[in-house]
């Protein structure tokens, strides 16, 4: 169930930076950097991350070429602790 729960959110964190970048190009309202970041910090790192470089999406901002690699590690990592606790 919390594999699913995961997926689901980083499909989620995917879309919000695909809606982002789509009203960046027509000028509408934004999600700001920090919901962005957030969420990507929420065990949203793989959304965030992959939404970043397909979509070209906040690629030449430093907090997000530093910050999302940093959450999708610290995501992994507090998955693989969760994992082991759980064995």
């Amino acid at each position: 169930m919390v594999v699913i729960f995961i997926g689901v959110w980083n499909i989620i964190v995917f879309c919000m930076y695909a809606i982002d970048k789509a009203s960046a190009k027509s000028g509408g309202w934004r999600i700001s950097e920090k919901a962005l970041l957030t969420a990507a910090a929420i065990m949203g790192g793989p959304g965030a991350f992959i939404g970043m470089h397909l979509l070209r999406h906040k690629t030449k901002h430093i907090k997000f070429r530093i910050g999302v690699p940093l959450l999708l590690l610290l995501n992994i990592a507090a998955a693989v602790v969760a994992i082991r606790l759980m064995m």
